[in-house]
């Protein structure tokens, strides 16, 4: 595929060529996220932040909210030990109104009440790449980008890699990776295998709540001339976890087994990429299903309650060079969606859009704006605008600013489920966010400074007992600063930090589990010891609340992880970490409870 700069890229992003000899961009300055075909970051005026693979094996372990919590405006909650559900606050938005794809899928879980996609099933075995858009952009994504994209990339790489890690709480992690890079295909396919004792999901709990998950990813794509190409990724996890009912652990009657949850889903797209000299194209159909299984042994060997949701999604994206300085983005897709529970028959929906942005990249100033119009079967038509520019004031600094609306169509659970409400509407909102940025993320210095504020209306509650109304407004809005700096090409430090005030417009009353401050800092650093690698990462969160009334308070903390690698010769690398140094006792979600002082050490090796 080729970017507005002339760079062709794979569909990661991760491996960049040369066309007419324009320079390669670098992995972490180019983005899918803002219009849907890979640019340059700098043409656009959103807040995105890319994440790259040596930074993800820098982190270490199979955890990624212990990668995304050190990007700005990202906040999560997680009922439990490794493995559990696990909600991504970006800016305050609802963790149900992000997007997050996987090598191009929307693999959000159609069956669950309010949608969205449980990161807590996601584990970082074969990710090489993370983009997170924040602020709403539901012009070049459709719904459910009222927070915002996190674009998830799996490895194309050639050459076999394999890691081990073993560590606190009999936990395991193993993961391996094939590549294949010939002069006209691609195949990569890794997979992984991850389980643990864990922890007691009831913070006074004694008992362990054992994860296990096995994943495989794969990837392909041939190159049937200089300009088309054919792709493919597919993806397949299995979880099973156990957790505590009430009152905890509640042990069946029948036997000392715990209640416990599989989920397995699938996901999957077939597609093309055509890259012309004035003409982008690209397109495909994708495939997401998400099955889970409740298991209570007081009833039984058999589940108690299962769900099953399944979409499936087909989008054309293109964009065509105007003239030197403007182009056109544009595109359509549909969505099928469908769910079914024991206790609810199959119900469908449908949704159409179409959008266009047109675009003019000058030496100095970018600018975008477009509309797009979706139809859904059960709401009728909605229509979404928006707008983003930057401006290079010269001497590495460049002004930025975007405004979007999103929206987030009602899940079928809503519209059809227990408490189902035929006549919902959509959730929308208004974002915006204007900042200045010195430098580029791989730069030797780089800062960053954003103010945002975002809007939402329709919010969809359930009451008890009527069922699912749009009775709520909130707003959040705050400043983002994050800055990093190498010293001496040796030692790196960087830094994020964000304001949030994520109010219930309805009531006056916080946001559940929205701390208004947060903190992240690194720093990693490449002894003379024949290459040992040292590095840190420091958490700081302040109080919240747990519940909408604001009746529950959750305390705020803080959490340092110390990290070391060394390699063994060219091909074998030793790694180890210790996360929760000083063993502080911490909850992101009230009564539930989270990992203490716990230390990992593995093997990587790449051939």
């Amino acid at each position: 595929m080729t970017s507005a700069s002339g760079v062709i890229c794979d569909e990661g992003g991760n491996n960049c060529g040369n066309v007419d000899g324009v320079r390669a961009l670098p992995d972490e300055e180019i983005t899918v996220t803002a219009t849907g075909l890979w640019e340059r970051r700098v043409n656009s005026g959103q807040s995105i932040s890319v994440v790259i693979a040596g930074q993800l094996q820098a982190v270490q372990g199979p955890d990624l909210t212990r990668v995304l919590e050190r990007l700005p405006g990202v906040s999560f909650a997680r009922s439990g030990g490794l493995g559990s559900q696990t909600s991504l606050f970006v800016r305050g938005a609802n963790s149900e109104q992000l997007l997050v794809t996987i090598d191009g899928v929307r693999v959000e879980d159609t069956a669950a009440p309010s949608g969205g996609f449980d990161l807590g099933t996601l584990l970082s075995g074969g990710v090489t790449r993370i983009e997170l858009l924040r602020g709403s952009n539901s012009l070049a994504w459709g719904s459910d980008a009222i927070g915002g994209v996190l674009a998830i990339t799996t490895d194309t790489s050639s050459g076999v890699r394999g890691s081990v890690e073993y560590g606190a709480h009999d936990t395991l992690d193993a993961n391996a990776s094939l590549g294949l890079n010939g002069e006209r295909y691609d195949l990569a396919i890794s997979g992984g295998y991850t389980r643990g004792d864990g922890i007691s999901a009831f913070a006074g709990g004694s008992e362990a709540d054992p994860f296990r998950q096995w994943h495989v990813n794969a990837r392909a794509s041939a190159n049937l001339s200089d300009a088309l190409k054919l792709v493919a990724a597919g993806r397949y996890a299995d979880s099973k976890i156990d957790f505590d009912g009430y009152p905890a652990p509640s042990y069946s009657v029948f036997s000392d087994t715990p209640e416990y949850q599989t989920t397995k889903q699938g996901s999957g797209r077939v597609g093309f990429e055509y890259a012309g000299t004035a003409l982008n194209l690209a397109g495909g159909v994708a495939l997401s299903d998400t099955r889970r299984a409740y298991y209570d042994p007081t009833y039984g060997t058999a589940p108690n309650f299962n769900t099953v949701g399944r979409s499936v999604h087909a989008n054309l994206t293109g964009r065509a060079d105007l003239t030197e300085h403007w182009s056109l983005d544009f595109g359509g897709d549909a969505d099928w969606s469908r769910f079914s529970t024991t206790f609810d028959p199959r119900q469908t929906s449908r949704i159409i859009g179409a959008h266009a942005l047109l675009g003019y990249h000058g030496e100095r100033l970018n600018l975008t704006a477009g509309a797009r119009i979706d139809d859904h079967d059960r709401f009728g038509s909605h229509t979404t605008l928006g707008a983003n520019g930057s401006f290079d004031l010269g001497n590495g600094w460049r002004l930025r600013g975007s405004w979007g609306q999103g929206f987030k169509a009602p899940t079928l659970s809503q519209l059809y489920g227990f408490g189902g409400n035929a006549l919902l509407n959509p959730e929308t909102s208004d974002a915006f966010d204007a900042g200045i940025e010195y430098g580029q993320r791989n730069a030797a210095f780089h800062f960053a400074a954003t103010a945002f504020r975002r809007d939402s209306r329709d919010l969809i509650d359930y009451v008890y007992p009527a069922g699912y109304f749009n009775i709520s407004r909130a707003r959040a809005q705050g400043v983002e600063l994050e800055g990093s700096v190498r010293i001496d090409g040796n030692l790196a430090v960087s830094a994020a930090y964000t304001y949030l005030e994520a109010t219930d417009r309805s009531t006056g009353k916080d946001l559940a589990r929205r701390p208004r401050n947060m903190v992240s800092v690194s720093a990693d650093w490449t002894t003379p010891l024949q290459g040992l690698k040292l590095g840190a990462d420091l958490r700081m969160v302040s109080d919240s609340f747990d519940d909408r009334g604001n009746f529950t308070r959750l305390d705020g903390y803080g959490l340092l992880t110390l990290r070391a690698s060394v390699p063994l010769g060219t091909h074998l690398e030793l790694y180890g970490r210790v996360e929760n140094v000083t063993d502080t006792v911490y909850q992101t979600v009230a009564g539930y409870g989270t990992y203490g002082r716990s230390a990992y050490g593995g093997v990587r090796v790449t051939w």
